[in-house]
């Protein structure tokens, strides 16, 4: 398995258009789910620093989240730019082998 772990910090406001997005089932998830490989995200939300939070992407492997990329690089970059304004700070924790 391959997962790839985003650390995010939001704007209150920001909350429940960041939740559409980067949950189990949101935007990101709906892309993502276009590969059979792709096996879901979970959305942990920081106990104790308000409006952080981590995503984890789990893939099958490596090669079929590069795969999905090169299939699908336009609708991700979309996404990603449509997701701008949601999000005051993204920084990619990752990407880790089990």
């Amino acid at each position: 398995m391959f997962v790839i772990v985003w650390q995010f910090d939001i704007a209150e406001d920001k909350t429940p258009a960041f939740e559409a997005a980067y949950a189990p089932g949101g935007t990101w998830a709906l892309l993502f789910a276009r590969s059979a490989d792709y096996l879901g995200t979970e959305l942990l939300k920081d106990a104790y620093v308000p409006g952080r939070y981590l995503t984890l992407d789990r893939w099958a492997s490596e090669d079929a989240f590069r795969a999905f990329r090169a299939q699908h690089d336009a609708d991700y970059e979309i996404v990603d730019r449509s997701c701008d304004h949601i999000t005051a700070n993204e920084l990619r924790i990752g990407a880790f082998l089990l």
